[in-house]
């Protein structure tokens, strides 16, 4: 088999010769190195590579070149070898440039020139961006194929846990030509929605689980016992998982629907530390599971816990669906939903019109209509601005008379600068009509009820503590947040159960060696970067539990 393929392309011949000498020193015993001097070769000869069916492992380019830049040219690049690592060569005065490219082509990483010496600067980068390379699944699967009704609550569902799973599917409406010839294929009592996979299966009306084992993903764990069990996959359980597994415990991550939790269903998230363009929901939940896995966390999906029990030094946590695992610490980070709007008629459409969260599935559905978004907050501010991309009108309900308590500086202003965002202060939604799915709303703006023909609502309001299945086991506040550390001191006598030894650390529950993070924990701060630094703390903290063990 040919070797792989470690491409430099830089303008100036000096530093190109020394880019390739640097490879051919270290790599050329594994790998070819080809070399370019202008990014029209570099394209010329990539694109000929593709061609051969040649594999890229890694593509350095200058930044500074005059017929494309490097980010032009490695986003070029990515359309022909998208598993390829991405490296960016570039002088201390183009840094931010280079950091922009981190979400544009999702750069994997920049390398500042000179790199002498090369045994310190230069090697260390190319042998992790080779042994992630080397790690990558590079076989292009093709994507699933779903057919079922627009309107239909479980073809909604099936769609939107393919997508924040980042399984790529073909959609198509039961009454396209290629959809009915499907469903033709399948017989006269195809139940849909009918997702059909690469090997030829056949799901009709699929329940998670059957779909999350069909696509791949794990639902079994390998072992009854861990060091570890973190339950929920938002940005709390994600970055217990991350650093639980590059600490050594033995972990498992429990999701019941997807990772990335809320944040996972925001368009662009753009206060989150290192990504000064923005990054996207989806996107950062992807590369925190890619990281978890990395180091070797176990990811279940489609799987719900449904009980925590502490036998002796075990803490078992049950799943609905039968089974238990059982481990020394568990830290709970199952985050919080969307509170349900109690306005007459809105239940009868969830899924066919009216969706919490759920704005990046369903945006290009959305093209040059009217649509309608309930809440306050950043996610509500951030769904408004990625849906003006698509529709014609976005109508955002405010409860209050102001943004300025709830939503971010930056977002308000973005919002204001949108001339098709139109914000309806003290309005609530009173009612919904439709036949098979949402067709008009009753608002009520200060105390005046008017109605509109309206398809899509989106609704990203509250904080409902996921925690009913605790049961009284975990000691919670009124809302159902669960209570830790100070706060259990503070809202009674001793936990229950709990050692005289010493007092609960700060994230720990009233069950010791059981801890809470992220927006589920009383008292948090309900932000992305809160919730992956409590994951992290409770990490630290189970360390100091199980060494008093």
């Amino acid at each position: 088999m040919d070797k792989p393929v470690i491409v430099t392309v830089d303008d100036d011949p000096g530093v190109s010769r020394a880019v390739a000498r640097d490879l051919r020193k270290r790599y050329g015993q594994q790998y070819r190195i080809v070399r370019a001097e202008t990014a029209e070769q570099g394209i010329d000869a990539v694109r000929e590579m593709r061609l051969r069916g040649d594999e890229v492992a890694v593509i350095l380019a200058d930044y500074r070149m005059p017929q494309m830049n490097g980010v032009q040219f490695l986003e070029a690049a990515m359309d022909m070898y998208p598993f390829a690592r991405r490296v960016l060569l570039t002088a201390y005065a183009d840094t931010d440039a280079a950091i922009q490219a981190i979400n544009v082509v999702d750069l994997d990483h920049y390398l500042l020139k000179p790199w002498d010496p090369p045994d310190e600067k230069f090697y260390p980068v190319i042998d992790g961006q080779l042994d992630a390379w080397l790690r990558t699944d590079r076989q292009v699967r093709p994507e699933l194929q779903v057919v079922g009704d627009r309107w239909s609550a479980q073809s909604y569902r099936v769609r939107d846990f393919l997508a924040r799973n980042h399984v790529p599917y073909q959609w198509m409406l039961a009454e396209d030509p290629e959809g009915k010839q499907l469903v033709a294929a399948v017989g006269s009592d195809c139940h849909l929605p009918l997702v059909i996979t690469s090997e030829g299966e056949q799901l009709q009306a699929p329940d998670q689980s059957t779909l999350a084992s069909a696509v791949g993903l794990s639902t079994t764990p390998s072992t009854d016992f861990y060091d570890l069990i973190v339950v929920g996959g938002g940005p709390a359980g994600l970055g217990a998982a991350v650093y639980g597994a590059s600490e050594g415990l033995r972990t498992v991550l429990v999701e019941a629907h997807a990772s990335g939790g809320q944040a996972g269903q925001s368009s662009r998230i753009e206060n989150y530390l290192g990504f000064p363009d923005g990054v996207s929901g989806a996107q950062l939940a992807d590369r925190a599971r890619r990281q978890a896995l990395k180091f070797g966390a176990e990811l279940l999906s489609a799987r719900k816990v449904m009980s925590l029990e502490a036998k002796g030094q075990a803490r078992v946590v049950g799943f609905r669906d039968g089974g238990e695992i059982a481990a020394h610490a568990v830290i709970l980070a199952t985050g919080v939903t969307y509170r349900r709007l109690e306005a007459p008629g809105l239940d009868d459409f969830v899924g066919r019109g009216v969706f919490y969260g759920a704005a990046l599935t369903e945006a290009p559905s959305c093209r040059d209509s009217e649509v309608f978004i309930v809440g306050a907050a950043n996610s509500a501010g951030q769904a408004a601005v990625y849906l003006a991309g698509f529709a014609s009108k976005v109508h955002l309900l405010v409860r209050g008379d102001g943004l300025e308590k709830s939503m971010s500086y930056y977002l308000i202003e973005q919002i204001a600068a949108i001339p098709n965002i139109e914000v309806h202060y003290e309005t609530q939604v009173a009612g919904g009509a439709g036949d098979d799915h949402l067709e008009q709303l009753t608002l009520d703006t200060r105390g005046t009820s008017w109605t509109t023909d309206a398809s899509w609502l989106f609704v990203f309001i509250g904080a409902e503590p996921y925690t009913s299945w605790l049961g009284d086991d975990v000691e919670r506040d009124a809302k159902g947040f669960v209570l830790t550390g100070p706060d259990l001191v503070a809202h009674g006598e001793r936990p229950r159960n709990w050692p005289l030894r010493r007092q609960p650390y700060f994230l720990e529950t009233n069950i010791p060696g059981v801890f809470a993070a992220g927006d589920v924990r009383a008292d948090s701060i309900k932000r992305v970067a809160s919730a992956v630094g409590e994951g992290a703390m409770a990490v630290a903290l189970v360390h100091r539990y199980l060494e008093k063990q």
